[in-house]
C-alpha cells in the first residue's frame, strides 16, 4: 500500500506550527464562511470533523450547470458512472454502483434532494436554483445508515428570501442548446416566505446517428420546477415545505460500434424519469432548552430506461439479429425521521455533553417491466422494502480546545421481492454503524481531527437473465474507515486548507461484474450479477484549498489520491482478481483554477480538470483513458444583469464515462472487445441572467 497515511502523520507538526503563526490576526477572514446542513447540527464547514466538500452555485461564473455530473469533479476522489443520458450513479473513494438493469439496488452512495432520498435515481439531480452541493466522503452509518457506505451527496435549492426578487436566466450553446429558466422569491407576510423556480433546457446532444441521418438521437429535454414555503410563527418555531418535479425526456443513443459518436441504431432507446417529491421540515425549540426536528420526505419517478441492444439498424446482422431493451420502473419511496437535540440547558454529564437521538423509517416500492426481443412475455418484478432505525451521538469537551463524539444507529432491513419467473426472496437483517471522532482545536482557526466508523450496507439478490443459482444471492457488506484530517485558516483569513487521509477496509465487499454467455444463434447474453468479495482496501489523501492572492485574483484546488485493491477475489468470469485495483476508482483526480477581476464587472475564470485512468468493471480489464479538460468563461456583471460567455472541453479531449466488454459487431466475428461511452466534448456557450 502506498504510505499516504503515514506522510501525512509525520507531517502534522508542522502543519499545525505553520497555522498558528499563520492565524494569530485579529482581522476578520476575507472569504466567505460555507456551513455545512447534512450534520445533525449546521457547522461550518472549516469546524466539520470529517472530509467534506461544499460545491456552492449561486456565483455561476461558470455559465450555465445542468446536472450534478457536471460539478462532482471539483470534488476529490468522486467519480460517476453513465451508461445513460445523465450520470444516475456515483462512487465515492472508489465505491458505488456503475448501474442497474433487472436487479434490486441498494445504494453505496446516499443522493438526497431537499431531504428527500433519491438514491439510485440520479438523473434527478438538474442544478437550477441549487444554492449548493454537499459532498460527504467516508461512510455515514450515523447519519445516513444504509444508503451511505461510502458516503452523501446532498442537494440543497435555495430557500425563500426576506425581500423580494425575481430572476429570469436564458442560455445557449451550440448543439441547438437553449434554456430558459425563472425565478420569484419574497414574503407574503412577516411570517411567511415563498420561492418557485422553473427552468426548461434542451439540446440535441452530442451523437449522429448515420442510419436514421440524424444528430438528436441521444438529446437532452429536461424540466425543472422547484418550490418552496417557509412559515416561522414565533421565534421557536420554523416550517419549511418543498416541492418538487423533474421530467426528464431524454433520448439514449450513446454506444458506437466504431467507438466514435456515429451510431447506426434503427431504434434508438429512451432515459426518462419523471420525478416528483416533497418535503416538510419542522424546527421546534422546545421549553426546557430541547430542539425537535423533524422530516417528512416522499419521492415518486416513473423511469423509462431502454436502448437498442444490437447497436445497429436490421440487416447489418447475420441471421436476423435485432433487438431491443426496455426497463420501466415505478418507484416510490417515503421517509421519516425525528430527533431530539440537546441545548446549552439540558446538556448531561455535568453540563459537558451535548446529545442528540433519533428515530429514522424508510418505506420503499419498485415495479419493474422489462420488454426484451429473446423473452416470450415480458419480465415483471415487485420489490418491497422497509427499515428502521435508531440512533444516537454524544459529543463531550475533554478540554476546552478537544472533544469526543461517539454516535450509534441500529437499523432493520426488511425486504420482499417476488417476480414473473417464480422468484421469491424475503431477506430480513439487523445491521449497526457508528463513529468516535476526537476533535481538536489546535488554534482557533485550525482543526485537528481523527476518526473511526463504521458504515453497512444490506445484501440482496440477482435475478438477471440464465445466471446460476449459486450466485443469486449475495451478503451484507460492512466498512470500517480510519480518518485523519487537518483543517485551517491562514494568511490571515486569506487561504484556506482543508487535508484528510484515510484508509478503509471493506468486508464481505459486494462486487459488481457480469458474464457474457453465446447463444445458440450467437449472439451474446450479457448478464450482470453482484456477489461478494473476501475482502478489499480504499485508502486514499484528499486536499482541497482557496488562496485569495488580492481583491481581484482567487485561486482554488482539490486533488484527490486513491489506492484500491481486493484481497483474494475471483470474480464470476474465474479471473483472479487478488491486488487489483478496484472499478471506477481513479488513482488521481484534481481540479485546479482561478478567478481573476480584470476591470470593473468583468472577470475570467479558467479551469482544469483532470483524472487518472480507472478500470470500468470488475468483470474485464477494459480502462478508461487518463484525461485533463480545460474549462474557460469571461463574464461581465452589471447592477441588475450578468453575462458570460463560456467553453468547456476547449481542447476537445475525448474521455470515458461508462465502458463494456463484449462481442456485438459482426464485422470482427464478434470477438470481445471495449465499448466506450464518451463524454461531452467541446462546447460553447452564452449565459444571462436579468434581476427583474
Amino acid at each position: 500500500m502506498k504510505p499516504f497515511l503515514p506522510l501525512f502523520l509525520s507531517a502534522l507538526p508542522a502543519l499545525a506550527t505553520t497555522a498558528f503563526a499563520q492565524t494569530t490576526s485579529d482581522s476578520e477572514s476575507i472569504i466567505e464562511e460555507i456551513v455545512v446542513t447534512s450534520e445533525f447540527r449546521d457547522v461550518s464547514l472549516m469546524k466539520s470533523a470529517g472530509s467534506i466538500s461544499v460545491v456552492s452555485l449561486n456565483d455561476r461564473k461558470s455559465g450555465t450547470l445542468n446536472h450534478l455530473e457536471e460539478v462532482l469533479g471539483l470534488t476529490p476522489n468522486v467519480n460517476f458512472a453513465s451508461g445513460g443520458s445523465r450520470a444516475r450513479f456515483y462512487q465515492i473513494r472508489g465505491i458505488g454502483e456503475r448501474g442497474q438493469f433487472i436487479e434490486p439496488l441498494n445504494s453505496s452512495v446516499g443522493l438526497v434532494l431537499d431531504g428527500v432520498d433519491m438514491s439510485g435515481v440520479g438523473t434527478v439531480a438538474t442544478l437550477f436554483d441549487v444554492s449548493q452541493v454537499e459532498v460527504l466522503r467516508g461512510p455515514q452509518g450515523t447519519l445516513f445508515g444504509a444508503n451511505a457506505l461510502a458516503g452523501l451527496i446532498n442537494v440543497i435549492s435555495n430557500d425563500p428570501t426576506r425581500e423580494f426578487t425575481a430572476r429570469l436566466d436564458v442560455d445557449a450553446g451550440d448543439y441547438a442548446a437553449l434554456g430558459m429558466g425563472a425565478i420569484v422569491s419574497g414574503p407574503i407576510s412577516d411570517t411567511v416566505g415563498y420561492r418557485l423556480a422553473v427552468r426548461k433546457y434542451r439540446d440535441d446532444g452530442f451523437m449522429d446517428n448515420k442510419f436514421l441521418n440524424t444528430g438528436d438521437t441521444n438529446d437532452h429535454d429536461e424540466l425543472t420546477m422547484r418550490g418552496k414555503l417557509a412559515w416561522e410563527p414565533d421565534d421557536q418555531t420554523a416550517w419549511l415545505l418543498t416541492l418538487g418535479k423533474v421530467d426528464v425526456d431524454n433520448g439514449y443513443d450513446a454506444f458506437s460500434l466504431d467507438n466514435n459518436r456515429n451510431t447506426l441504431s434503427d431504434e434508438p432507446g429512451d432515459d426518462k424519469q419523471d420525478s416528483t417529491y416533497a418535503s416538510l421540515k419542522l424546527n421546534r425549540e422546545l421549553a426546557s432548552g430541547l430542539t425537535f426536528e423533524g422530516l417528512i420526505g416522499y419521492g415518486d419517478s416513473a423511469i423509462d430506461y431502454g436502448y437498442d441492444e444490437d447497436w445497429a439498424f436490421a440487416g447489418f446482422h447475420p441471421w436476423g439479429y435485432s433487438s431491443t431493451d426496455r426497463y420501466r420502473r415505478d418507484r416510490t419511496t417515503r421517509t421519516l425521521d425525528l430527533r431530539l437535540l440537546s441545548g446549552d440547558t439540558p446538556r448531561i454529564f455535568s453540563g459537558t455533553t451535548e446529545w442528540v437521538l433519533g428515530v429514522y423509517m424508510l418505506s420503499q416500492e419498485v415495479d419493474l417491466r422489462r420488454t426484451y426481443t429473446y423473452l416470450t412475455e415480458d419480465y415483471t418484478s415487485t420489490f418491497d422494502m422497509d427499515r428502521f432505525a435508531v440512533y444516537g451521538e454524544l459529543t463531550s469537551s475533554l478540554s476546552e480546545r478537544s472533544r469526543i463524539t461517539f454516535g450509534l444507529r441500529g437499523e432493520r432491513h426488511r425486504a420482499d421481492f417476488h417476480d414473473s419467473d417464480g422468484g421469491r426472496d424475503h431477506p430480513t437483517v439487523s445491521m449497526v454503524g457508528g463513529r468516535v471522532v476526537f476533535t481538536w482545536d489546535v488554534t482557533d482557526r485550525t482543526l485537528f481531527y481523527a476518526s473511526a466508523t463504521r458504515g453497512y450496507k444490506a445484501g440482496g439478490f440477482n435475478t438477471d437473465g440464465t445466471l446460476d443459482e449459486d450466485l443469486r444471492h449475495f451478503d451484507p457488506e460492512t466498512l470500517w474507515n480510519f480518518e485523519v484530517g487537518l483543517k485551517g485558516v491562514f494568511l490571515d483569513g486569506r487561504s484556506r486548507v482543508r487535508l484528510s487521509a484515510f484508509t478503509m477496509q471493506r468486508r464481505e465487499m459486494q462486487v459488481a461484474t457480469s458474464i457474457v454467455r453465446v447463444r445458440a444463434d450467437g449472439s451474446a447474453e450479457f448478464i450482470d450479477f453482484t456477489g461478494n468479495a473476501a475482502d478489499g482496501i480504499n485508502s486514499g489523501l484528499e486536499l482541497e484549498l482557496l488562496l485569495n492572492v488580492s481583491a481581484n485574483l482567487n485561486f482554488f484546488g482539490s486533488l484527490g489520491l486513491l489506492y484500491t485493491e481486493f484481497d483474494d477475489y475471483t470474480n464470476g468470469s474465474g479471473e483472479d482478481l487478488d491486488g487489483r485495483d478496484q472499478a471506477h476508482a481513479p488513482g488521481y483526480q484534481f481540479h485546479l483554477g482561478g478567478d481573476y477581476l480584470f476591470a470593473p464587472g468583468w472577470f475570467l475564470r479558467v479551469e482544469v480538470e483532470g483524472k487518472d485512468d480507472f478500470y470500468f468493471s470488475d468483470g474485464h480489464d477494459l480502462q478508461s483513458d487518463s484525461f485533463a479538460i480545460v474549462n474557460v468563461s469571461l463574464g461581465y456583471g452589471g447592477d441588475r444583469w450578468q453575462a458570460i460567455l463560456w467553453g468547456r472541453n476547449l481542447s476537445d479531449e475525448d474521455y470515458f464515462v461508462r465502458g463494456f466488454f463484449f462481442g456485438n459487431d459482426p464485422r470482427d466475428g464478434y470477438t470481445e472487445r471495449g465499448f466506450t461511452q464518451l463524454g461531452d466534448p467541446r462546447r460553447f456557450g452564452l449565459s444571462l441572467s436579468f434581476e427583474l
